[in-house]
């Protein structure tokens, strides 16, 4: 695949790339691309970074992931392709395509992982990302949000997932000082990210197509750029479609502390979500089966 090299970006505005990764190999049709323990030490609040990509058998070994934990932490799926359906008593039900946004804050903790089940379609690819919560957050009340358009953006590639850029507001509850956006360039289409003042942790993912970044970046890799506000100019394969998700954010202020679903800013907020991780646990197993009609298990709060 080739970048129409005829019309470069401008070296000027180019900011410089300091890691670039394919990630390790995870479950199945996902790619662990960052994790709390690598990329996630230089990147936070952005600390996780999975990319999925199901056709055929692999949707169905995505649709048996187990119940698991979390807390201290939000996690941000976003659609690329395909359509996914979502149930919940408390949040209502629907289905997501390209765009579509499970927000769900962890917060002092719950267990989740069957939420959503894909619907009879080829292919099924998107993020999920993880959010260092701030102090005041990391052991508060848990929140999920279903949304299946954060809206359009007329004659704009992007859409906004979390915070807000040029204007537009995502409707995602998330904390002051992050945006992540969802972007789609059209072939050879050139596109500048400008992050917001204070932002200087910035990376993208690429699901679809290639890009110039004062380097080639195809299809299933993370890059992320030196600490600055300066710009991101990107430009898409002559070719086809680039799809990407870019987030830029003020840096996390605290050091990480490490359970195997959790992350937290100290050992003792750590030590209680993970103590009310255990209670909840023992919590769902008296609940026993809450499956609903379309297959789904809402998350236990």
């Amino acid at each position: 695949m080739t970048i129409n090299s005829s019309n470069p970006p401008d070296s000027g505005l180019i900011r410089r790339i300091t890691e670039h990764t394919r990630g390790t190999s995870g479950h199945g049709p996902i790619t662990r691309l960052m994790s709390p323990s690598d990329l996630g030490q230089m990147l936070k609040p952005f600390v996780f970074l999975d990319i999925f990509d199901a056709s055929g058998d692999a949707i169905h070994a995505m649709n048996n992931m187990p119940l698991h934990p979390h807390s201290g932490i939000a996690t941000v799926t976003v659609f690329t392709q395909g359509r996914v359906r979502y149930n919940d008593p408390d949040n209502g039900q629907g289905t997501f395509g390209y765009g579509g946004v499970e927000w769900m804050r962890a917060g002092g903790g719950i267990w989740h992982g069957k939420e959503l089940n894909a619907e009879p379609v080829p292919r099924i690819q998107g993020f999920q990302l993880w959010i260092a919560l701030p102090d005041d957050l990391e052991n508060g009340e848990p929140e999920s949000r279903y949304i299946e358009s954060v809206g359009d953006n007329e004659g704009q590639p992007f859409h906004v997932i979390l915070g807000n850029y040029q204007g537009v507001q995502s409707p995602v509850p998330s904390p002051e000082g992050v945006n992540y956006l969802l972007v789609t360039l059209k072939p050879g289409q050139r596109w500048t990210y400008q992050p917001p003042a204070g932002h200087t942790v910035g990376w993208l993912a690429l699901a679809r197509g290639a890009l110039n970044i004062g380097g080639l970046i195809q299809a299933g890799e993370m890059v992320s750029f030196d600490s600055s506000e300066a710009p991101v100019t990107l430009q898409a394969s002559s070719h086809e479609d680039a799809v990407f998700v870019l987030g830029s954010a003020v840096p996390h202020p605290h050091r990480l502390h490490l359970g195997y679903y959790s992350v937290h800013t100290s050992a003792q907020a750590l030590e209680r979500g993970e103590r009310r991780i255990a209670e909840l646990g023992r919590k769902l197993k008296e609940a026993g089966d809450r499956r609903t009609e379309s297959g789904t298990v809402p998350v236990f709060r």
